[in-house]
């Protein structure tokens, strides 16, 4: 049956200034350590109703990333049902085919899947994602001289289609040891954006 989804994307990563990846470039430093935060204000997958769930995914990337060879640690609702995870967790590996197993097919290794409390707040004046007690970041609505907030459009590469609000997000932070994924960055780069996937 596949799947439709519509929500909010949230991403923030480890380089600074304009996104590298926006022009095909390397990532500053050689590697981007990468947030993804999807919301799903509405949607199904293979008919499952998957509404008011988030999902977050932690990337190590190891160099250009339209190479490849993604580390990923998945992190899904808590309050998804076993169904609603596993709906969730077959559209975003690819396994549904459609624009999101062109994105899956960038992971070289997806680590453990955990289940944790995702806040995904978009209010007047910030942006707050948290993820469990283990990944925090926010996004300032900054705005452009025109009064709204700086817009990126049809770049190389995006994880959401079309265009996105950017701007520098403060206390990104992840404490992940397990998996080497720790850091606490400030000024660094993030985009919201607006997602519709079908396949």
């Amino acid at each position: 049956m596949g799947y439709l989804l519509e929500g909010k994307l949230f991403e923030a990563c480890s380089c600074s200034g304009a996104c590298p990846c926006w022009v095909g470039h390397d990532p500053h430093g050689g590697q981007c350590d990468s947030l993804n935060v999807y919301h799903y204000d509405r949607g199904t997958i293979d008919g499952v109703d998957v509404s008011g769930l988030s999902l977050a995914l932690v990337s190590r990337i190891p160099g250009n990333l339209m190479q490849g060879n993604w580390n990923v640690v998945t992190y899904v609702d808590s309050k998804a049902t076993p169904e609603q995870k596993s709906a969730i967790l077959a559209a975003h590996t690819g396994q549904l085919g459609g624009p999101l197993a062109d994105f899956a097919k960038l992971i070289g290794e997806m680590h453990d899947v955990y289940d944790v409390p995702i806040l995904f707040n978009v209010a007047v004046g910030s942006t707050t994602v948290r993820v469990g007690e283990l990944l925090t970041a926010a996004l300032p609505s900054d705005t452009a001289t025109h009064g709204s907030p700086p817009r990126q459009v049809e770049t190389i590469f995006c994880t959401v289609p079309g265009s996105a609000h950017v701007g520098a997000a403060t206390d990104y932070r992840a404490r992940i040891p397990e998996h080497n994924m720790n850091w606490e960055l400030s000024g660094r780069t993030a985009v919201l954006g607006e997602f519709r996937f079908a396949g």
